[in-house]
């Protein structure tokens, strides 16, 4: 098969994986927020939302996870082990990302099981971890260098600080109109 090919197969399995990791945590949130609901809602929406989560971890993450491996070994048999530094790095955070992946499989399997051992609020702040590597790996391979990765880097801790004013911020908005609420109801 023709390299463009392998290629443009690699980058959709990735934005699929990404689309899984990105919206599988924000599943869990909602998962974990239907536990802390009265009956009979609790039992409806966490049944509901269980099965969301599995149709998307095993009909789309995992397949996802596996094909852009499956690819990505395709692209590196085109180096033909001459491989650049900078695809060195990115493969280092690829494997950062596929233990991300793993790590979700355990919240899927404990959520599965009606068990939250994380408030939404940290599996809010969890779910900005892929948005780290999603930065990280596509300014790697768009600028590749290591330079202009350190560049990129610098801004990633920027908006990863930018990100935790957000959700923050998003908190006590929460927090205040639950107040509001409460004290109107």
């Amino acid at each position: 098969m023709d390299f463009n090919y392998v290629k443009a197969l690699h980058i959709i399995f990735v934005v699929t994986w990404f689309a899984g990791q990105f919206y599988g945590v924000r599943l869990f949130i909602y998962q974990v927020e239907a536990l802390e609901k009265p009956e009979p809602a609790k039992s409806i929406l966490s049944k509901q939302l269980a099965l969301m989560a599995k149709r998307l971890w095993f009909g789309i993450a995992w397949p996802s996870a596996v094909l852009t491996l499956v690819f990505g070994l395709w692209l590196l048999h085109y180096y033909a082990w001459n491989i650049p530094a900078w695809l060195w790095i990115k493969i280092g955070f690829v494997l950062g990302l596929y233990v991300y992946h793993f790590l979700n499989q355990v919240l899927y399997t404990q959520l599965q099981r009606g068990v939250a051992r994380y408030s939404s609020m940290q599996l809010r702040v969890w779910n900005e971890v892929a948005t780290l590597f999603l930065f990280a790996i596509v300014f790697l391979v768009v600028l590749r260098s290591a330079l202009s990765l350190l560049w990129g880097m610098t801004g990633l801790v920027g908006l990863s600080a930018l990100l935790m004013l957000g959700i923050g911020m998003y908190k006590r908005l929460r927090k205040a109109k639950l107040k509001e609420r409460q004290a109107q109801g």
